[in-house]
């Protein structure tokens, strides 16, 4: 049957840019592994970085090449391995053997996203891309520029799993830098809008969760003005906090005492240090602390006398702010969290990821996009909690006030940590 095309509109400069720098992207951020790293599967949570590196190459070729004239070349026979959880494509391969994948190898999955690159690429030179195809082109960026902070994230945690403890990278550079005085700025009750307008349509990129904007009453507030520090975290810690059941949601003090928790994931059992991507470094105690579960973020601000900020309140804190170069994402960055010192809010964006109490789930009036990508974000609205704001393993370009990362609440291997909030009168 031929396929109808919708006209084609003009090649898009800065999305044929952004194509190339962000494949790229990824592909250097696998550069300083072997091929043995790259299959590595340390837990059913976590991902091999060759299983990323090909997920987001079967994302494009599934749903942008079929919009390409002349691009509708048949994909390797692999790969349907490679569809992470969208039922209405096929049966996906299950999540906890990704690591078993030792076939197809790094190198055939470089070369088909080198060709499935060459074959976008080409059609946004000949601007044959209607809008439709670069409206999912944008999409299938967005999503791995997602899927760059996961491969940091998983493979800290497979060469942690190492016994040797080697480094991702032994060159990142060490940044020290002093926080300022915790403290604390007011907002008062307010009716503010919250989310983002649907796109397609918008005037820039959201996912469907973050829409339809909406209205919400935001009752008075007090939010710290920077994350919590490594150091704040460790009084908690020497205080008994990892053996004081009262400061725990049951579930989390079920895990403190099923998975023997007394610390953070990656610190050394001195607290004084921690294992990173650039190896075990000395714990910088002005720097946020991170690798947090949501449980252990609400125990340490219970033991503080206060609580998780909401995330209509963390949103009406960063309403009509961006993400700026002086933040810390992993554009430039250490890869690692740092101080910062100074007035007003401080590192909403980058940084740290900050769990909020907010369970994750539908905005009023959501609707998910349309066909397969419907199972993007909605099923996933059940058991998860929500985060905000970045972290030094994002992608600076992929943020926004509006944007909702989620979690299950045991989950300790990303780059979390927590702002505090307290009522205000």
């Amino acid at each position: 049957m031929k396929v109808r095309h919708a006209p084609a509109v003009a090649p898009d400069e800065r999305l044929a840019a952004r194509h190339a720098a962000v494949r790229a992207r990824s592909v250097a951020l696998v550069a300083p592994l072997s091929a043995e790293d790259a299959m590595v599967q340390s837990m059913p949570d976590a991902s091999p970085a060759k299983w990323h590196l090909a997920h987001t190459t079967w994302f494009l070729a599934q749903f942008v090449l079929p919009l390409l004239p002349g691009a509708d070349a048949k994909p390797p026979t692999w790969a349907p391995l490679f569809n992470s959880y969208y039922r209405a494509l096929g049966t996906p391969y299950a999540r906890p053997r990704r690591g078993l994948l030792s076939r197809p190898s790094l190198e055939e999955v470089l070369a088909w996203r080198a060709t499935v690159d060459a074959r976008i690429a080409g059609a946004l030179r000949r601007g044959t891309c209607d809008a439709r195809a670069l409206e999912l082109l944008e999409l299938g960026l967005q999503h791995e520029q997602q899927h760059q902070e996961l491969l940091l994230t998983d493979i800290q945690h497979a060469l942690w799993c190492n016994p040797l403890r080697p480094a991702y990278r032994d060159d990142l550079p060490r940044v020290t830098a002093p926080a300022s005085p915790l403290r604390w700025q007011r907002f008062d009750e307010a009716v503010v809008e919250i989310g983002a307008p649907r796109w397609p349509g918008g005037d820039t990129f959201a996912f469907d969760n973050e829409s339809p904007r909406h209205r919400a009453l935001v009752p008075a507030f007090a939010l710290a003005q920077r994350p919590v520090s490594n150091a704040e975290f460790r009084a908690f810690v020497d205080d008994g906090g990892y053996r004081t059941p009262t400061l725990w949601l049951s579930e989390g003090w079920a895990l403190v005492e099923a998975e023997g928790w007394t610390r953070p994931l990656y610190w050394e059992e001195g607290l004084d240090a921690a294992f990173t991507l650039a190896g075990t470094r000395a714990l910088e105690p002005h720097a946020p602390v991170v690798h947090l579960s949501l449980f252990e973020a609400d125990a340490f601000a219970r033991w503080a006398g206060a609580r998780l900020p909401t995330e209509q309140e963390w949103e009406r804190a960063a309403a009509g702010l961006a993400p700026s170069g002086a933040d810390n994402f992993a554009d430039d960055g250490p890869l690692q969290p740092r101080g910062s010192g100074g007035p007003g809010l401080r590192q909403l964006f980058g940084d740290v990821w900050e769990w909020t109490a907010s369970a994750y789930a539908a905005y009023p009036g959501f609707r998910p996009w349309s066909g397969g990508l419907g199972e993007y974000n909605g099923k996933f609205m059940c058991n998860q909690f929500v985060l905000r704001g970045g972290s030094c393993a994002s992608p600076r370009a992929h943020l926004r006030a509006s944007y909702r990362n989620f979690f299950p609440p045991s989950a300790r291997w990303q780059f979390a940590g927590l702002r505090l909030a307290k009522d205000a009168a």
